[in-house]
């Protein structure tokens, strides 16, 4: 008993932790442009409560989870064949409790160390071209469109020989297309992508219970976002924002379980504040208005950012 439900228990675990600080993002502004050669630097704490929907996968009750992300985080811009470009980075690193119940019969996990990493590069493609600083200031912003790519790569924590992990021992690729447009101080953005997944070629083996090795794939899925945000000045500001992703089926030692397709959507809101010439705090909150599969987390964050002109020496 205690192995069916450890072993339930840990492979839901590892299915949604991953996903939860990837589908779940809410990203306002993200195709909107600055100056080349700014720079910013940024320190995210996030904060995630809430429940792990099964939709009949596995037989677990009262599955919870509640854990932080702090985040560090490195924007650079630059001019890319004469349209502005922008490349980011973040290093995430995930502390965490989990519980559930299986037939009456209950656990608890604990779980700290490195998320995988995220890296990003963006390129407008109408309406914003490579700037310098002098020039900006008088531009306006209409119709942006762009294009990026995000990249997570399989630098977290990770020990095949155990279920719970907070890498998942794979690289997963979004390429995406933004769309950003403004009419006085309100700005409209939409994104539209697919996540790409490789396969975990050392998917919980050599162990006890698995002494060879075995793979885990996941199918590609939908990503899509939008959000409406108000301008009070040209730093401050606040966002509606939503998102809805749809796929990502999983296949555990090369069998398909339709049950584990996500039909997700979340809402939440962002306020970005500056402090000085140089820093700001940006403030959001979102939760799950339809969960089908995985995660169903609030999430608060706040995040100090310090940014500023200049190419990196």
């Amino acid at each position: 008993m205690r192995y069916f439900f450890g072993l339930g228990v840990a492979i839901a675990l590892l299915l949604c932790l991953p996903r939860a600080l990837r589908a779940q993002d809410l990203a306002p502004r993200a195709y909107v442009i600055t100056p080349i050669h700014s720079n910013a630097v940024t320190l995210t704490y996030s904060f995630y409560d809430g429940s792990i929907d099964f939709n009949g996968a596995l037989p677990v009750s009262d599955a919870k989870g509640k854990y932080s992300v702090p985040i560090f985080g490195y924007y650079h811009s630059f001019n890319l064949f004469g349209r502005s470009a922008n490349i980011a980075a973040a290093l995430p690193y995930g502390v965490g409790n989990f519980q559930g119940t299986l037939k009456g019969a209950g656990t608890q996990l604990y779980r700290s160390g490195l998320v995988d990493s995220v890296y990003r590069l963006s390129v407008n493609l109408k309406g914003g071209p490579a700037m310098p600083p002098r020039e900006f200031v008088k531009w306006h912003q209409k119709v942006l469109l762009g294009a990026s790519l995000k990249v997570i790569a399989p630098t977290g924590q990770y020990d095949p020989t155990k279920l719970i992990n907070w890498g998942t021992n794979r690289w997963s690729f979004k390429p995406e297309l933004g769309y950003s447009q403004r009419w006085g101080n309100w700005v409209v953005d939409g994104y539209a992508g697919v996540w790409f997944f490789t396969t975990n070629h050392d998917f919980w083996s050599r162990n006890s219970f698995f002494p060879g090795t075995r793979s885990q794939s996941q199918n590609p899925m939908g990503s899509f976002e939008t959000h409406l945000s108000y301008d009070f000045t040209r730093r401050l500001w606040v966002s509606i924002d939503g998102n809805y992703w749809v796929g990502g089926t999983v296949s555990p030692g090369g069998v398909e379980n339709p049950l584990t397709r996500e039909k997700n959507s979340r809402l939440g809101g962002t306020a970005a504040i500056p402090i000085s010439k140089h820093q700001s705090l940006k403030f959001s909150y979102s939760d799950g208005t339809y969960i089908q599969y995985g995660g169903n987390y609030q999430n608060v964050s706040v995040a100090w950012q310090y940014s500023w002109l200049g190419k990196p020496n």
